[in-house]
This record gives C-alpha cells, sequence and structure tokens, in this order.
C-alpha cells in the first residue's frame, strides 16, 4: 500500500482516485467542493479537510486541478508535508513551460515531478482504460507505473518533464481540428442533399475517419445531443495551451493559431461550460461576425 494524496475529485478526478482505492491503495482526497468529497468517501477513500491534512507523509502526490497555474499554488503551499523523497504526479491539463519551471523548484526540495495528463475521458476514467503520457525521469515514472496502470490501459514515457503535458495538448488540438472538420463537413453535404449518417459511414471506411467521426458524430453532434461529457471550455484551454507552445517554440503554426482563436470565440459565445460537441452550434451560426474571419487570420 501507497500512502497517496489525490487534490481534485472533479469527473476524472473522482473515478480516477477510486481506482486506486479499489486498487486497495491508501488515498486521502481533497476537493474544495463537498459533494466530490461525500461521493469519494462512500467508495471508501479517506477525505481531508485540506489540501495540506491529505498531503500530510503522504508518498505520492496526484493533482488532477483546472490548470497548471492551480496545480503551482497548490504543490507549492503543501510540498514541506510530503513524505521524503515523494513523488508529484501532475495528471492535469498544465502548460509544458510551466511544468518544466515547477519541477525545477520542487527538484531542489528533493521532490521528483512527472507530468502525467490524460486522455479518454469520463467513460474510461471509470473503467480504467485511460491513455496517459507521463513525462520526466524515467526511475520515477517506473516507481509510480503500477498506479498509472491502475488509472490507464495505455502508458506512454514521453521523455523530459513537460513533455507530457505537450502531447496532451497538441492531441486535443488534432481532436480538436478533426471534429470542426467533420461538423462543417456534414454541414455542406446535409446542404447538398447527402445524409449526414450514411456520410458518418463513408467517412468511416475512408481516408477522412477520425475519432470524432467514430464516436461523436452519431451519438452527439447529428442528433444534436451535445452531451458528451466533455467542455468546450476545456478543449478551448488545451488549444490555447498547444498554441502558446508553438508561439514560444518559434514554429510556424498558422492552422493552430485559426483552431485556437475559433474555439476561443464559441466558448465566448456559447459559454465554457458548454459540451466541446456544440461547437456545431457555433460553426452553424448563419450570421458570423463580419470580421470573424479576418481576426482569425490574424
Amino acid at each position: 500500500m501507497t500512502r497517496i494524496a489525490f487534490l481534485g475529485l472533479g469527473k476524472m478526478g473522482l473515478p480516477m482516485a477510486s481506482r486506486l482505492v479499489q486498487a486497495s491503495h491508501d488515498v486521502v482526497g481533497f476537493d474544495p467542493v463537498e459533494m466530490p468529497r461525500a461521493a469519494f468517501a462512500q467508495v471508501g477513500g479517506k477525505v481531508a479537510r485540506t489540501a495540506q491534512q491529505a498531503a500530510e507523509d503522504a508518498a505520492v502526490l496526484i493533482t488532477m486541478l483546472p490548470d497548471g497555474k492551480a496545480v503551482r499554488a497548490a504543490v507549492l503551499d503543501i510540498v514541506d508535508r510530503l513524505a521524503p523523497d515523494a513523488i508529484i504526479i501532475d495528471m492535469s491539463s498544465s502548460a509544458p513551460l510551466g511544468t518544466r519551471a515547477l519541477a525545477e523548484a520542487l527538484q531542489k526540495k528533493g521532490i521528483a515531478m512527472i507530468d502525467a495528463p490524460v486522455s479518454g475521458g469520463v467513460k474510461r476514467a471509470i473503467d480504467g482504460s485511460l491513455a496517459i503520457m507521463a513525462g520526466g525521469d524515467a526511475q520515477a515514472i517506473e516507481k509510480v507505473r503500477p498506479l498509472l496502470e491502475t488509472m490507464g490501459k495505455s502508458i506512454f514515457a514521453t521523455g523530459a518533464v513537460g513533455s507530457g503535458h505537450a502531447m496532451k495538448a497538441l492531441n486535443n488540438y488534432v481532436s480538436a481540428a478533426g471534429l470542426v472538420a467533420a461538423c462543417e463537413a456534414l454541414r455542406i453535404g446535409a446542404m447538398f442533399g447527402l445524409d449526414p449518417a450514411l456520410m458518418t459511414d463513408i467517412l468511416n471506411v475512408s481516408t477522412g475517419r477520425n475519432n470524432s467521426t467514430e464516436v461523436k458524430l452519431k451519438p452527439f453532434v447529428i442528433p444534436k445531443s451535445y452531451t458528451s461529457g466533455f467542455s468546450l471550455g476545456l478543449m478551448a484551454k488545451n488549444l490555447r495551451t498547444a498554441d502558446d507552445l508553438a508561439r514560444a517554440l518559434g514554429v510556424p503554426a498558422r492552422f493552430s493559431h485559426v483552431t485556437a482563436a475559433l474555439w476561443e470565440e464559441a466558448q465566448e459565445a456559447l459559454g465554457a461550460q458548454a459540451d466541446h460537441t456544440a461547437i456545431d452550434v457555433f460553426l452553424g451560426n448563419p450570421e458570423p461576425p463580419a470580421d470573424r474571419d479576418r481576426n482569425l487570420v490574424e
């Protein structure tokens, strides 16, 4: 049994922490909201009143928080309460350059940090089949691999610390771009007289196949239910992370700039809590702002 502190019991954090409890680990969870704390207690997890209490003598600290800034603030506030030689695993969707800076600060305290963001959504968090992208010291990753394998099915060591967060953001960039292309293709095809369901079937056995055509169009986009469970705001945040990384590295990435700007406009129009598949609604706006295309190109 490894004493684990788990900060962030939201939609993803709660099922992930619950799987660790089911694997007989000693997990102390904390979330500022009462409801997820109560839900975690119901599955057998220990609940702390504060993040500091959760971190007391923990050998592993796992964070699943809104962004890297929240992670940095939480970690630096409690790092001195961890057990000696503890390992911190940030499974949030954080900015990779910020992760590197935090890892350097923690290294001075003798604490190793791994960034291990996930992909797969709530359903795969529940059944433990997430894809996990782990960046950091190879020995530290191997030490916590059994914990990662409890929460995920596919574990990838991506390289130096920060590389996991970079890969997560870039994965979501590719995913979001595919969803936009698929939604626009259905709208164009429907206007011409093609059946959207038939289009989806054809795409899925053709070169246009992607995650969105396979798992998002028929359940969420075509019936206009927009209930995939992943928010538009989170997608927009990940796209901004990917685009900021490109800019910081000086990599020409014009389509990344366009995509990030498009999703930020959709978030402004529909709200951050809208489902990310509702980008289809934004794309179908018959009267977009006159300067939208100009702004995206810029």
